[in-house]
């Protein structure tokens, strides 16, 4: 499987955005996607709609 960076940000608390870069496994780049949404909104409570994604790349290995 290839790794992927995602960075973006999401909505912490009113009008204060928190950036964040985050690696994984995944087989495309879609499912990175879903799997940082699913992350994000798991570990901080945080709705999809509220979740910026400004880049996915695939990690140099």
């Amino acid at each position: 499987m290839a790794q992927w960076t995602v960075s973006g940000r999401f909505l912490a608390r009113r009008n204060d955005w928190q950036k964040f870069t985050k690696t994984c496994d995944a087989a495309s780049a879609a499912q990175a996607r879903e799997w940082i949404l699913s992350e994000i909104g798991g570990c901080h409570h945080v709705r999809r709609s509220l979740i910026r994604l400004d880049s996915v790349a695939e990690a140099a290995a």
